[in-house]
């Protein structure tokens, strides 16, 4: 029987630099900052209610870099 470590391949540090897709689509939308800090906020607090500010923060970037209409993004 074969281990996880057996069936993976070590990654080099070059590679863990390089931005993956994740990474390059969040930054194209030029929000990635506020994004991070919105991410950041719910690791700490495990709850989305108190990361209002936060939310709104990346809510208003999002609007102001036009990615509702690039993303047919809809407010509930």
């Amino acid at each position: 029987m074969s281990t996880n470590s057996e069936k993976t391949t070590p990654v080099s540090a070059t590679e863990q630099d390089e931005p993956d897709d994740w990474d390059k689509r969040i930054f194209s939308t030029g929000c990635s900052a506020e994004q991070l800090k919105m991410n950041d906020c719910y690791f700490e607090k495990r709850d989305w209610r108190v990361c209002k500010k936060e939310m709104e923060a990346f809510r208003e970037c999002w609007k102001r870099q036009g990615n509702d209409q690039r993303t047919s993004t809809r407010d509930a």
